[in-house]
C-alpha cells in the first residue's frame, strides 16, 4: 500500500460514511479532525483523557498496554463516535458513570494465563450493561475468563494473514467478504471458545473471531484498528452502529481553537515561553500554535545540535523566518552535542544524553532572555507510546529525546499541545495555520538527528557519510517523483565494514542501509516498493560519490516487528 494511496484513503476519512444497519440509509458526517485533547503535564492521569463527557453518547476503551490503543479511538471518533481511554483496572463505578454505549477491551503484550497479566475488574462483564468487543488480548481476556482455553502459539502471527468469515450472518461482519487481509500481532491464541459462544472467523493458524449474541461479547484476534487490516473500519462501524446501537452525535471542534484556549489559560496574561525547534513537521505546528495564541511571547529556539541534515540548519531559519514570522533564535550547539556524545554507543543512552544537552541549551536560552518559565515541544502519540506507559502498562518500546530522554528535573515546565495526535493530523492542522507547504511535506525526521541513524558511537566522519548519503537519496527520490509517495525515506551508517573493489584497488569501507517506508500515521509501515532502476541509482552514487562507502543494502522489515528508525 503507498503512502499517497493510504493519504487518499484518510482523506476520504474527513466525510466518514457511517452505515445504519436499521434503516439501510448512507449519512455523511463531515469530520472535524480533532481527535484528541491535551495536558500540559508529561505525565498524564490515567483517568483524564479526552473532553465532551456526558454531552454524547461515549464508548469506553479500557487499554491492557497495546501500542495501538488510541489507533482504536481514532476510528471510533472517525465514525463520529465520542470515546474516552480509561486503564484496563478502572473501577466499574467509573466506567458506569459514563453510561457507555459499548466497552472495548485493547491488545496488549501480556500473556492472560500468566499470573502478573492485567484482568479488568473480576465482575465486569455481568457489571457494565452494553455491548463488548475484545481486540486481540482483549480478546484472549474473554476466552480465559469465560471457561475458554489460550495457549501460546507454536506458529505465532506477526504480520498479514487471510481471514475466513464463517458466519456471514455475523452483525459484526456484516457487509464484509467471506475472505479479507487482516493485520496480526500476537503469540498465544485461543484454542476452544468459552461456552454460549461461536466461531465466526478464522486464519490458517488460530480461532480469529467469536462472539455470544444473547450477551453481545465479540471478539476478535486481528487488529482492525490499524491501516493494514483494510476493511478494519468497518468492523468496528459494525460494532458501533450495527451492535451498541450508537448514531454517530459526535463532531470534534477545530483543534487549533481548543489548544488556543488551553495555551492561553496555561499561561495567562503574562507568561513566556520558549519553543524548541527542529525544522521538522511537528515542533514547526507546535511552535504556529503557540504563536497563534500568545504572538511575540514566543521565542523559537533552532538548535544546530551537529546532527542535522547536510544545509539543513541555514535554509531552514531562512524559511521560516521569512514564511512565518516566528520569532527564532538560532544556536549553533554542535561541538556541545559531540562531546556530551563521545563514546556513547548504546541508543537509549544516546537519546537520554542529547535530550539532557537540549534542556541545557534551553535552559541557557531562557536565562538569557529572561522570565521564561515555559518550553514546548513538537511530541506526537507515537513518540510517547512508544516511550512511556500512557494510562495502562504499554510496553516500552524506545525513549524519545523529548519523552523518555528529558531529565527528570528542570526548570522549564513542558507544554505539548501535539502529544496526542498523529503525523498526519498535525499536517492538516498546519496547513490552518499557515505553515509553508515545504515544511509540511517534510519527511519525519527524529528529535536525536543523525545520532540515532549512525549505529555505535558518533563522530564527526560518521556525521559527514550520513549526510551525504542522505543528501543523494533525497535528491534521487524528487527526481523520480516518489518523495511523497513514501513516509520516510533515510540512510543507516552500520558499524560494518566490507571489502570492495573500485578500479583496480581493494576498499575496506563502511556499509549503509537504506530505509524507505509506506503509512498513513507511524504506528504501522510497510517497506516501500521502490523501483529497482531508482535503488541502483541510489546505490551507485552513494558508493561513486562518497568516500568511505562501498556498499549498499536496502531494509525490507515492516512495523511492526521492526520500528521505523533503527536505533
Amino acid at each position: 500500500m503507498t503512502a499517497s494511496f493510504c493519504f487518499k484513503t484518510f482523506a476520504i476519512f474527513l466525510f466518514t460514511i457511517q452505515i445504519r444497519a436499521t434503516v439501510g440509509v448512507l449519512v455523511i458526517r463531515k469530520y472535524n479532525l480533532q481527535l484528541f485533547s491535551s495536558t500540559f503535564d508529561p505525565k498524564l492521569h490515567p483517568e483524564v483523557c479526552l473532553t465532551n463527557a456526558g454531552l454524547h453518547e461515549t464508548v469506553i476503551i479500557l487499554d491492557f498496554g497495546s501500542q495501538y490503543t488510541q489507533l482504536i479511538a481514532r476510528r471510533v471518533r472517525e465514525a463520529g463516535v465520542y470515546c474516552e481511554i480509561l486503564p484496563f483496572n478502572a473501577s466499574i463505578e467509573t466506567i458506569n458513570a459514563r453510561t457507555p454505549k459499548g466497552l472495548i477491551f485493547s491488545g496488549g503484550p501480556s500473556s492472560v494465563y500468566d499470573t502478573t497479566a492485567p484482568k479488568p475488574h473480576e465482575k465486569i462483564l455481568n457489571s457494565i450493561d452494553c455491548p463488548k468487543l475484545g481486540i486481540c488480548y482483549g480478546f484472549q481476556v474473554f476466552a480465559e475468563e469465560l471457561g475458554g482455553k489460550v495457549v501460546a502459539s507454536p506458529n505465532r502471527e506477526f504480520g498479514y494473514a487471510r481471514l475466513k468469515i464463517l458466519d456471514v450472518t455475523s452483525r459484526l461482519f456484516s457487509g464484509l467478504p467471506e475472505e479479507m487481509d487482516v493485520w496480526m500481532s500476537h503469540g498465544d491464541h485461543v484454542t476452544e471458545v468459552p461456552p454460549g459462544f461461536r466461531l465466526t472467523a478464522l486464519t490458517d493458524d488460530a480461532l480469529n473471531a467469536m462472539e455470544d449474541e444473547s450477551r453481545a461479547i465479540f471478539g476478535v484476534q486481528f487488529h482492525p484498528e490499524v491501516v493494514h487490516t483494510p476493511l478494519g473500519a468497518q468492523v468496528l462501524r459494525n460494532f458501533l452502529f450495527a451492535v451498541c446501537g450508537c448514531r454517530g452525535d459526535w463532531s470534534p471542534e477545530a483543534v487549533v481553537e481548543e489548544q488556543v484556549a488551553r495555551i492561553r489559560n496555561e499561561l495567562g496574561d503574562s507568561g513566556r515561553v520558549v519553543s524548541g525547534l527542529s525544522g521538522g513537521v511537528d515542533s514547526t505546528v507546535a511552535a504556529a500554535l503557540v504563536h497563534r495564541a500568545v504572538g511575540d511571547r514566543q521565542t523559537c529556539i533552532f538548535v544546530d545540535n551537529g546532527l542535522l541534515r547536510e544545509g539543513e540548519f541555514e535554509s531552514t531559519l531562512a524559511l521560516l523566518r521569512q514564511s512565518m514570522k516566528l520569532n527564532i533564535v538560532g544556536v549553533r550547539a554542535g561541538e556541545l552535542f559531540l562531546t556530551a556524545l563521545r563514546g556513547i554507543t548504546d541508543p537509549e543512552q544516546k537519546r537520554k544524553t542529547i535530550g539532557r544537552v537540549f534542556i541545557e541549551v534551553f535552559d541557557q536560552e531562557a536565562k538569557r532572555l529572561g522570565d521564561v518559565n515555559y518550553l514546548v515541544q513538537g511530541t506526537l502519540y507515537p513518540d510517547v507510546i512508544e516511550s512511556v506507559s500512557v494510562r495502562g502498562p504499554s510496553a516500552v518500546i524506545k525513549s524519545h529525546h523529548n519523552v523518555g530522554g528529558l531529565p527528570e528535573k528542570m526548570s522549564l515546565k513542558l507544554i505539548e499541545p501535539l502529544r496526542e495526535l498523529f503525523k498526519d493530523e498535525v499536517r492538516l492542522i498546519g496547513r490552518e495555520l499557515g505553515v509553508p507547504a515545504e515544511i509540511l511535506g517534510r519527511h519525519p525526521f527524529p528529535g536525536p538527528g543523525l545520532a540515532v541513524r549512525i549505529i555505535g558511537d558518533i563522530t564527526e566522519e560518521k556525521i559527514r557519510l550520513v549526510q551525504a548519503a542522505d543528501r543523494i537519496l533525497d535528491e534521487e527520490l524528487r527526481l523520480a517523483e516518489l518523495y511523497n509517495s513514501v513516509w520516510q525515506a533515510f540512510p543507516v551508517l552500520l558499524p560494518v565494514s566490507t571489502v570492495g573493489v573500485m578500479g583496480d584497488e581493494r576498499t575496506y569501507e563502511r556499509v549503509v542501509a537504506i530505509r524507505a517506508v509506506t503509512s498513513v500515521d507511524g504506528m504501522t509501515a510497510d517497506w516501500a516498493r521502490l523501483p529497482h532502476d531508482l535503488l541502483a541509482r541510489i546505490s551507485g552514487r552513494i558508493v561513486s560519490e562518497i568516500r568511505g562507502i562501498n556498499r549498499v543494502v536496502y531494509d525490507i522489515s515492516s512495523k511492526p516487528p521492526s520500528t521505523i528508525e533503527w536505533e
